[in-house]
């Protein structure tokens, strides 16, 4: 795999770069639909690639948990077991080993814990982690690491650090030993960056990362709870010591103006929950701004969801819309999905645009103003 970087921001840290994969090419920056279990909720693959959705997400716990590596081996991997053919990117598993696993156990060889479905008592370690990544088949397998809590003292926070780095040595050492393929290349790995919101820890993180030499990086620990300008110091700390011929996946992120802020400070890759979440409960991203559609003053609005949603929304009202969530009608949320991933596509697609083009600090500003209100990234 291979970064190649076309353009920055004279403004900030933004960038737009071109990353290759086995199965394919990703132009960044880029949002990622998260299909955790090898779906994204209510999408069918081909609406997802109408929709250009360049590459999505799977993660090691869930496909872990169920349905298990012996029926995923047997179906030939992730891609070909949900019908996908462009790239795929998989977590490794830690953080919701963090957030769902009952009982778990943390010691140096990796977590033991009950999976959140029946209590089976199971565990991921660092190779474990690896292999079952290799088995699925991902383009870009994720590192194992312990995602911290917030808040975290310090001392625990550099604890938690220090068995991250063991773990992403013995990491490092499955890989070379065992060089897992994907779709007729090599499988590609990324670093995870933590260190809770402490200056020293996450500088630390990023330098010795570097240093085992991955294919990528991200920066973890950024959803856990703490204040979004605690969020954008660190990837300020970070992405400056990170290489800048390699791409930056902020994980778990975000709304609109986090990630167009996470791009003025030099972040590619992005992937969230809340584009189908959100949809799920009757609420749609547009670019003036979100509408709730359960609000009554939507029942007698006949006008489109917004002027650029998907094709394929085009015709159904918000009067329409809003009676389907209130009937607790299946298309509503898939229509409400739909749209919101064409919004999270159509905005990296233009932030990609505003870069070449040397207005991504109109574009920003016109994003932000939107939405709340973040702190400005310093002009690099």
């Amino acid at each position: 795999m291979s970064f190649e970087l076309l353009a920055t921001d004279p403004s900030s840290s933004a960038r737009r770069g071109r990353l290759t994969t086995p199965h394919g090419v990703v132009e960044t920056p880029v949002f990622m639909p998260v299909g955790t279990q090898g779906t994204v909720k209510a999408m069918h693959p081909d609406e997802l690639k109408a929709l250009n959705s360049q590459i999505i997400l799977g993660n090691t716990y869930h496909l872990f948990v169920r349905p298990g590596m012996e029926i995923m081996q047997a179906a030939g991997g992730l891609h070909a077991f949900a019908n996908w053919d462009r790239p795929i990117l998989t977590d490794s598993g830690g953080f919701q080993v963090f957030s769902l696993a009952k009982l778990r156990k943390i010691k140096e060889e990796g977590c033991h814990f009950q999976n959140h479905l029946d209590g089976t008592p199971m565990f991921i370690g660092p190779e474990t982690s690896m292999e079952i990544q290799a088995t699925l088949g991902s383009d870009i397998a994720m590192l194992f690491d312990e995602c911290t809590p917030y808040p975290c003292e310090a001392k625990e926070a550099e604890k938690s650090l220090d068995l991250t780095l063991r773990w992403a040595k013995r990491c490092r050492a499955w890989i070379d030993e065992h060089k897992p393929q994907t779709g007729g290349g090599a499988q590609q790995h990324f670093g995870i960056v933590q260190g809770s919101v402490y200056e020293d820890l996450r500088k630390k993180s990023a330098r010795e990362l570097v240093a085992m030499g991955f294919d990528g990086y991200a920066i973890g620990g950024l959803s856990v709870g703490e204040p979004e300008e605690d969020m954008m110091r660190i990837a300020e700390w970070v992405t400056p010591l990170l290489p800048a011929n390699q791409a930056r996946y902020a994980m778990g992120l975000g709304t609109p103006p986090q990630m167009i802020e996470l791009i003025a400070r030099g972040i590619d890759m992005f992937d969230c929950v809340l584009p189908t979440r959100l949809a799920r409960n009757g609420t749609a991203f547009t670019h003036e701004g979100m509408m709730n559609l359960r609000n009554a003053c939507h029942a007698k609005d006949f006008r489109d969801l917004a002027e650029d949603t998907h094709p394929l929304c085009r015709g159904f009202s918000r009067a329409y819309i809003r009676h389907l969530v209130q009937a607790q009608e299946i298309l509503g949320l898939r229509l409400i999905s739909l749209h919101n991933l064409h919004f999270y596509a159509s905005l990296a697609s233009r932030a990609r645009q505003a870069i070449e083009q040397g207005c991504f600090a109109e574009f920003r500003a016109e994003v932000v103003a939107k939405y709340t209100s973040h702190p400005a990234a310093p002009e690099s």
